[in-house]
């Protein structure tokens, strides 16, 4: 995982993904592609924007690491192969349902701030 700015996120989405705009998160898989599943056991790379998610954070009403956790959880879904950009509303709601019951869970275990880490 990366934690960059919007400037820097903003360039890997504008090489990579052909959006010249910043955003919150990105991920890439390495078990897609030519190499994909050269090791089974990496997935690939989340890279988040902490400029995007402290304005969500507080847009939100979250603190900064919720907000920072909720979108490394959002990441390594669609690592995991959830979709909610290029597949229909039915698999973007499986993919929203499953990161809100991760996200409760994360919650009630305390583990969604810098110390229960």
């Amino acid at each position: 995982m990366s934690i960059v700015g919007d400037r820097s996120i903003r360039i890997v989405n504008r090489e990579y993904l052909d959006k010249d705009r910043p955003t919150n998160v990105i991920s890439f898989s390495l078990q897609e592609g030519e190499c994909g599943g050269v090791n089974p056991y990496a997935l690939g790379d989340v890279i988040i924007s902490a400029d995007t998610a402290a304005r969500e954070a507080e847009e939100g009403g979250l603190s900064f690491f919720e907000r920072l956790s909720f979108l490394l959880l959002h990441g390594i879904l669609h690592l995991c192969g959830y979709d909610h950009e290029r597949s229909g509303e039915a698999e973007a709601e499986k993919m929203r349902q499953k990161e809100q019951q991760l996200f409760r869970i994360l919650k009630k275990e305390g583990l969604l701030s810098p110390t229960g880490l």
